[in-house]
């Protein structure tokens, strides 16, 4: 496997991206992998190599591009509760900033730049997210529907845009929900959103989770969790992208 720090030309600059291609030489699908709120870090690139390690090449950009190169904010090497005040006072002003508009703007530079990469086959692509970033990841497949043809979201607000977001995926969507972030009845309410817009959907909360289960730096981890998060996002991706 081959990774690298590139340089994704956008219209406000350059993001700072992190991708990890597997290197035998042929072409393999692309995944737009949007980052969690705590951004780009060992954990992330791990999650990145494990995916690409099953034949995808994986493009993750530092959102917070604007305000400097990943890390923006300085992490420790264990995120624990205790860290996550003084943490979020540092991030949520970049988060804030991180508008719809900007999204949009950005995306488009994604995928053009993800697209082109001779690693990258032909065909449209899949976009994961995870936090804020699973926000943004069903906003960039309702911005290019003819781009994108899977779209997965952990630990997400993704219904923080309305339903009207909806209506405009045509991508096939997984949304894997913390317990501690959503009720068995405002998951029917989304569900039924997505229902009637039409779109091919799994949804589903994931037992005894809290918010950023997934990400193996936290407290919040749940090993089983992110094992469930692979066993519903691969299958997904294999599916809808062509390969080879």
């Amino acid at each position: 496997m081959r990774t690298e720090v590139l340089h994704i030309p956008t219209p406000d600059g350059r993001a700072d991206a992190y991708a990890a291609f597997p290197d035998d030489g042929e072409q393999h699908p692309g995944v737009l992998m949007y980052m969690d709120g705590f951004g780009i870090r060992p954990a992330l690139r791990e999650m990145a190599r494990e995916l690409a390690g099953h034949g995808y090449c994986v493009l993750v950009p530092n959102i917070f591009y604007r305000q400097g190169p990943a890390p923006v904010v300085e992490l420790p090497e264990y995120i624990g509760e205790e860290d996550r005040p003084a943490i979020f006072a540092r991030l949520m002003p970049l988060i804030q900033a991180h508008t719809a508009e900007r999204t949009l703007s950005d995306a488009g530079a994604y995928l053009d730049f993800l697209t082109t990469r001779p690693e990258v086959a032909a065909g449209p692509v899949a976009v994961t997210g995870y936090c804020i970033g699973g926000l943004l990841a069903m906003r960039t497949a309702a911005a290019h529907p003819d781009r994108v043809a899977a779209v997965a979201a952990f630990h997400s607000p993704v219904g923080a845009d309305g339903p009207g977001l909806f209506s405009r995926i045509t991508a096939q969507v997984h949304l894997g929900h913390a317990e501690g972030d959503l009720t068995p009845e405002a998951l029917g309410e989304l569900n039924r959103d997505l229902d009637a817009a039409g779109v091919g959907h799994t949804s589903e909360i994931y037992p005894g989770t809290v918010h950023g289960f997934t990400m193996s730096d936290t407290d919040a981890f749940d090993p089983a969790a992110l094992q469930r998060h692979w066993d519903r996002l691969l299958p997904l991706l294999d599916r809808t992208l062509t390969h080879g």
